[in-house]
């Protein structure tokens, strides 16, 4: 197991998960190296999620080149929320930043939620999301994350505008303290909520897909959606907290 003294271990991880992104794969490491070089002490951690094109080739000729690189392989596609937990459970860093393996989000606003969190985090636990206020996303997509967000938001009381966007920033540890099931990367927000957490929601870049595909769409994502949305309802509903105080003797 890696040695996790606070003396050696960085600053921040960026957890990257990557499906059948061959063509994006290059050109994000290196704006994410450029993005926080100097800035802020950091590993970067690729999580090959059973990719069936060239992403893990990609990604082993990058090791070599991109600096604090490391890169982590899922036999088979397990999913983002998989991906995301096994890059998490990887990282040797206290605090977490995640971003989407599409290109999407500028790796230059990681930065900007890093600090948030630090600003808000001695007043108690937080997580800091992305919120894209202006999408490039098609119409059909926009609409439908629109009114996912609003029916979420109603029904899970998360106080967040845009639980989707994959830029967020959180410690390892409260993370890891999370109940795990398929998809819940979209419902982070409300489960950190559940844990005692705040919310913080900070504007974000938002830009073209460059390369390759989106694996998501409204077919796609209808009917689990709701399915997990009740399950993350249920989960709200039978919170157990620990709260206690320890009198030496």
């Amino acid at each position: 197991m890696p040695n996790r003294d606070c003396l050696t271990a960085p600053a921040l991880a960026v957890v990257i998960p990557f499906y059948n992104e061959q063509d994006s794969v290059a050109a994000l490491l290196t704006e994410v190296e450029r993005a926080l070089a100097g800035q802020i002490d950091y590993e970067l951690i690729a999580v090959d999620d059973g990719s069936t094109d060239d992403t893990v080739s990609v990604l082993t000729l990058a090791a070599g080149r991109v600096a604090n690189l490391r890169v982590v392989r899922l036999p088979r596609n397990r999913g983002q929320s998989a991906a995301l937990a096994s890059g998490i459970h990887a990282a040797r860093a206290p605090l977490i930043a995640t971003l989407d393996g599409d290109g999407q989000n500028p790796p230059a606003d990681i930065a900007r939620l890093v600090d948030a969190y630090r600003q808000h985090d001695p007043a108690g636990r937080c997580v800091v999301v992305g919120w894209r206020r202006t999408r490039n996303d098609s119409a059909l997509r926009r609409l439908s994350s629109r009114v996912a967000n609003r029916l979420r938001g109603a029904l899970l009381g998360d106080g967040c505008p845009d639980t989707g966007c994959g830029l967020k920033v959180f410690a390892r540890d409260d993370f890891l303290a999370l109940p795990r099931f398929r998809h819940m990367h979209r419902f982070l927000p409300a489960l950190f909520v559940r844990a005692g957490a705040r919310v913080i929601s900070v504007p974000v870049a938002h830009r073209p897909r460059r390369a390759g595909r989106s694996k998501y769409g409204v077919r796609n994502r209808l009917w689990t959606g709701l399915l997990d949305m009740a399950g993350v309802y249920w989960l709200q509903r039978r919170a157990c907290r620990i709260e206690y105080e320890v009198d030496d003797v």
